[in-house]
């Protein structure tokens, strides 16, 4: 977990609880500012997701970068005596 997803997710919290504690008081500002906080929350989240996603498919290695799709010529001739 990277820190854009940990900060995405605080805010993600603060603003639910914003948003919940304008809905029990009435006070239609505190739900609004909370939803706003809410959406930006997930949305950072969501980009330290993708972040995080593309930083795994770097590490791994692709099967081109090991050659195993690509079968040689000795290889072919065994497969087919047998």
């Amino acid at each position: 977990m990277n820190e854009d997803r940990a900060k995405g997710k605080a805010k993600d919290i603060a603003g639910r609880v914003e948003r919940q504690v304008g809905e029990w008081t009435g006070d239609t500002e505190a739900q609004v500012k909370g939803a706003a906080k809410q959406a930006e929350g997930k949305v950072q989240n969501a980009w330290g997701k993708a972040k995080d996603a593309v930083k795994k498919s770097e590490d791994k290695p692709n099967a081109d970068d090991r050659g195993d799709d690509v079968e040689d010529e000795e290889s072919i001739e065994r497969r087919r005596a047998s």
